[in-house]
C-alpha cells in the first residue's frame, strides 16, 4: 500500500469521525480522539501533498539549476503557458494535435534548465500580446520580432495601445519574398511590387515592410501595392499558389522551408530588415525575463541550442549571447 493511499485513508477516516461526533453522536470522547490520531498521521507520516495535488513542479524539477529564478507563481504551477501561432513551419506548426518545430524544441531545452514544462497553446498571431496581458499566457514564443514599438505597446501609427512587452531574444531573421516556382513575374526586389497584389500575415514585420513600400510607391508616382493580409502564413501561401497574388512576404525561415518542402515556390532576392526574434513576457516581469535569459545562455553554452537549430535548418540565424530587448 502506498504512502499516498495511507494519507488519503487517514484523511477519510478523520472526516467520517468528525461527522459522527457532536451532540447526537454515540461516542463523544472516542470520536475527537480518532480525529486527533488521524491528524497526527497526516502531519507526521504523509508530508505536504500540495505540489502533487495542484500539478506543481515535481521533486526533480525543483532540483533544476534555475528553478529558483522563476516567479513563485510558475514554480507552484510547474508549467509555463505559452501563446503561439502554430502555422509557421519550421518554427512552430501542428503535426496532428501536437505543436512542433524549433520553438517547442528550444522550450523543451529551456525547461530542463528551469525545471518546468512549457505548454503551447495555438492562437491568432496579432492577438497573442493582448491574450498574454489578460492572463491567458505567461509568455509568447511565436517567431515574434523584437521591435521598439512592441516593447512600448505602440501600434503601427505610433499610438499607445498597451503596456508593451519585454523580449528575450533567441534568433535572428529577416523577411523574404516567396514567389511561384520559376518566378514567372521575374521579381527580385520588393521595389518591383508596386501596383501588384501581395499576400502576407497580418500584424507581422513583413506586413510593416509592405506598408512602408506603399509609401515609396506613391512617392515614386507608381501605383501602390494591394496588400492581402491573412491570419496565418499558410493562408497567404494558398493564395499565392492559386495565382491570386504575385508574392508572399514572410520571415526567411518560413519562406525557405516552404520552398524546400515542395515544388510550388521559391525564394527570390535578399533578406530584408533582419532583426531578432524574442520570447515575449509582460512588461516589468523581470523575474520571468531574467530566468529565460539565464536558461537561454545555459543552452547556448551546452550545445543543445545549436543542435535544435541544425535539426530545423536555421543555424544561420543563431545567436551567441542571450539578450533582452535588443530589437530596434
Amino acid at each position: 500500500m502506498t504512502a499516498r493511499f495511507l494519507c488519503r485513508t487517514a484523511a477519510a477516516r478523520s472526516r467520517r469521525s468528525s461527522r459522527a461526533s457532536g451532540p447526537r453522536g454515540a461516542s463523544g470522547i472516542a470520536a475527537p480522539l480518532a480525529v486527533a490520531v488521524a491528524g497526527a498521521l497526516l502531519l507526521s507520516g504523509c508530508g505536504d501533498q500540495t505540489d502533487s495535488a495542484a500539478g506543481g513542479a515535481d521533486t526533480q524539477g525543483r532540483k533544476a539549476p534555475l528553478f529558483d529564478k522563476l516567479p513563485k507563481k510558475i514554480q507552484k504551477a510547474g508549467v509555463v503557458k505559452v501563446g503561439t501561432d502554430a502555422a509557421y513551419k519550421p518554427m512552430e506548426y501542428k503535426d496532428g494535435q501536437e505543436i512542433v518545430g524549433l520553438d517547442p524544441d528550444l522550450a523543451n531545452a529551456l525547461g530542463k534548465q528551469l525545471g518546468v514544462r512549457f505548454e503551447f497553446t495555438n492562437g491568432v498571431f496579432d492577438g497573442l500580446i493582448t491574450s498574454m496581458q489578460t492572463g491567458r499566457f505567461d509568455m509568447i514564443m511565436s517567431s515574434m520580432t523584437d521591435t521598439k514599438d512592441r516593447q512600448q505597446g505602440l501600434d503601427d501609427k505610433g499610438k499607445k495601445v498597451g503596456k508593451g512587452v519585454d523580449f528575450v531574444d533567441y534568433l535572428t531573421a529577416g523577411s523574404s519574398i516567396l514567389v511561384k516556382k520559376g518566378n514567372p513575374e521575374k521579381i527580385t526586389s520588393v521595389d518591383q511590387l508596386c501596383g501588384e497584389k501581395v499576400a502576407t500575415q497580418r500584424g507581422t514585420t513583413s506586413h510593416e515592410i509592405l506598408k512602408k513600400q506603399i509609401d515609396k510607391c506613391k512617392k515614386n508616382r507608381e501605383r501602390p501595392i494591394t496588400i492581402e493580409p491573412f491570419d496565418n502564413d499558410d493562408e497567404a501561401r494558398v493564395r499565392l499558389k492559386a495565382g491570386g497574388v504575385v508574392a508572399d512576404i514572410s520571415d526567411f525561415p518560413v519562406a525557405a522551408n516552404a520552398a524546400k518542402s515542395g515544388d510550388d515556390f521559391e525564394v527570390v532576392g535578399d533578406q530584408m530588415e533582419s532583426a531578432p526574434y524574442g520570447m515575449a513576457v509582460a512588461k516589468g516581469n523581470d523575474e520571468m525575463s531574467g530566468a529565460l535569459k539565464e536558461a537561454l545562455a545555459k543552452i547556448i553554452k551546452d550545445g543543445s541550442y545549436e543542435k535544435a537549430l541544425k535539426k530545423w535548418g536555421v543555424e544561420d540565424g543563431g545567436v551567441s549571447e542571450a539578450k533582452i530587448n535588443s530589437g530596434s
